[in-house]
């Protein structure tokens, strides 16, 4: 892609996010989306081949359908109160409309199908972008509008998100796949938590987002996409396999990790409102999400695969791409649990 092409496209990409997240007028904070819409589609198909096409394409519709939603939902409540603000609260229907349209776009359940579709026929890097950048803009209005959501309907679906980023992470074999069921999952916790502690969603947002990151870019660095080639890192790179170990128990919500901290806040905080049933459903279906990446950890590191004696270990560890980042997302990704009672207090 030309340089300024691409500088245009990710310009264009951060300024449709900021203008959301910047916003209190219902028809900025819908530009925002649809400027960060139109720049995704290009980053998709940033490889041009014919699944990145296809992901493209329905990466554009459903977000498509969902933008339309939620403008009819706008224009409604505009009707009803003759203003355009987002704290304005929202009557009946444009409320259960603005549920569907944000749910639709951050790929919630029964909405989550385009998600690892989408995620699988894109690069690394642009599935990277998809399960992390685009989430920040309708989680920002969804905190903002917190109080005119549809409570009942976004519980079902966030419970059911839970449910299906596990159930559906089970079988598979590919490694964005696997990422992007964990996305739906860890959707699902926020959205839960989202009418009792709006910076409690915010906050768990920031940690998935480090650990996803993390992923993303030790998968980037030894060209794995697929769990037979993460098998076989052992005698390529052995400390990112001691890395992507600890990463993936951090993803899971294991402590003394720092993926420990947001669940624990949240069925915390969903105790401390009166709620016994759901947040012990939700720890339940946790454990979903926990079996495929206990599954990713036996296959990466608990095994050694049979081969030549000539080829167990290389002598020379060649990694040709930057992982300049990685020491400090790592480091934060594993080691801040002993901050949790500062965070908490600044929830």
């Amino acid at each position: 892609m030309n340089p300024f092409t691409s500088l245009a496209i990710y310009l264009t990409l951060f300024s449709g996010t900021l203008i959301t997240l910047l916003s209190s007028h219902w028809l900025l904070a819908w530009a925002g989306l649809e400027m960060s819409m139109l720049a995704m589609i290009p980053i998709l198909m940033n490889k041009t081949n014919p699944r990145s096409t296809e992901a493209a394409s329905k990466y554009f519709l459903i977000q498509a359908t969902a933008s339309m939603i939620l403008m009819m939902s706008t224009v409604m409540n505009f009707m009803n109160t003759g203003q355009w603000l987002l704290i304005n609260p929202l009557t009946q229907i444009p409320s259960l409309m603005l549920t569907l349209a944000l749910s639709m776009k951050m790929g919630l359940t029964p909405f989550h199908l385009w998600v690892p579709e989408v995620t699988q026929g894109t690069p690394l890097l642009s599935g990277l972008i998809l399960l992390t950048w685009q989430k920040i803009a309708p989680i920002s209005i969804m905190t903002q509008v917190a109080q005119s959501i549809n409570f009942p309907l976004l519980m079902s679906m966030a419970i059911l998100s839970i449910l299906m980023g596990g159930w559906g992470g089970l079988n598979q074999t590919q490694l964005r796949k696997i990422l992007a069921y964990s996305s739906i999952a860890h959707m699902g916790w926020m959205t839960a938590i989202i009418m009792f502690n709006p910076t409690l969603t915010v906050f768990n947002l920031t940690i998935y987002i480090i650990l996803t990151i993390n992923m993303f870019l030790l998968f980037y660095s030894n060209n794995t996409t697929s769990t037979l080639a993460l098998s076989h890192t052992w005698n390529k790179f052995p400390l990112l396999t001691l890395i992507t170990l600890t990463i993936l128990m951090s993803l899971g919500g294991l402590p003394p990790l720092t993926g420990f901290i947001p669940k624990w806040m949240i069925l915390k905080e969903l105790v401390s409102n009166d709620s016994i049933i759901i947040p012990t459903a939700m720890a339940m279906m946790a454990l979903l999400n926990l079996y495929f990446y206990t599954r990713l950890i036996y296959s990466t590191s608990l095994t050694l695969f049979p081969s030549s004696n000539s080829n167990k270990m290389k002598w020379q560890f060649e990694i040709t791409k930057s992982t300049l980042l990685m020491p400090t997302i790592m480091t934060v990704s594993t080691l801040s649990l002993p901050l949790t009672p500062t965070m908490y207090s600044l929830n």
